[in-house]
């Protein structure tokens, strides 16, 4: 069976939290009973009362499992909040928190993501084909952990303090890595395939962060060479992480960050 289709209408252009639209959430229900689902919005609602799901997007029933938004706007905030199960995919970008506290399930954006995708997730996977906003992966404020678990797997760029408070799972960041990646990270694995900006691992406890080769340069002085060390779970990560290029065995190590715990590291390939 064909999955369900949400299709935007033309002519709503305010922002809307759509952390309602779950698989699990409309499984079983009718095409009536889709349509007629509140949702939250910070722009126009219809007079006299709130706005539904029919007012905003056309649907094409299907399969609930599957749930497909065919075209994404930055406007769109929640997608995938609290996930549970089942898979989404959106055509597009989509807008803050997407995958947010999400426990299981998938989650494909084809676009961009806004600020703070993946907070505190726990379980699934987000894959994003473009970039990605800040605090990717983090805690929002007030909360004193991010990411729990799962995996965050972005093809661009991610902006400032990806992977902040990091507590388990695993970040890839197919380009580049914007100011204070990994800060204050408690354990989990950042992978950066592109540049990190300044800042890296501040006040890291725990975890480790894998940089391409070359990337010594700017680290924070807070960080001390290891020397060489041998890697043997590094095989494991090239055939669990998608998009993890082949990885030498031997890297070099920097521990850190030695303002904190002290016992995370930077690792990086040896130079040929």
């Amino acid at each position: 069976m064909s999955a369900l289709v949400l299709t935007p209408r033309p002519g709503f252009d305010g922002r809307l939290d759509l952390s309602a639209l779950r698989p699990t959430v409309l499984a079983g229900l009718s095409e009536r009973e889709i349509a007629s689902l509140p949702l939250s919005s910070a722009g126009q609602e219809p007079e006299g009362r709130g706005l539904v799901v029919a007012d905003v997007f056309a649907i094409r029933p299907g399969d609930a499992g599957c749930l497909v938004i065919a075209e994404g706007s930055d406007r769109f905030d929640g997608i995938g909040e609290g996930l549970d199960g089942g898979e989404i995919r959106v055509e597009g970008h989509v807008g803050h928190r997407a995958g947010r506290a999400m426990q299981n399930g998938v989650l494909t954006i084809a676009g961009n993501a806004g600020p703070h995708a993946g907070s505190c997730m726990s379980g699934g996977r987000i894959a994003i084909a473009g970039h990605a906003g800040a605090f990717l992966g983090g805690p929002l404020a007030g909360e004193m952990i991010g990411m729990r678990g799962g995996e965050i797997l972005v093809d661009g760029d991610a902006a400032e303090r990806a992977g902040d408070r990091m507590r388990r799972g695993t970040i890839r960041i197919g380009g580049n890595a914007g100011p204070q990646a990994g800060a204050r990270m408690i354990a989990g694995s950042l992978i950066v395939l592109g540049r990190h900006g300044p800042g890296l691992g501040q006040l890291m406890r725990r975890g480790t962060i894998l940089l391409p080769a070359g990337s010594e340069e700017g680290l924070p002085a807070s960080f001390v060479d290891n020397g060489a060390c041998e890697f043997t779970f590094l095989a494991l990560m090239e055939r669990l992480v998608p998009g993890v290029p082949p990885l030498p065995r031997r890297m070099r190590r920097f521990l850190g960050d030695m303002a904190s715990l002290g016992l995370g590291e930077v690792l990086v390939p040896l130079a040929r």
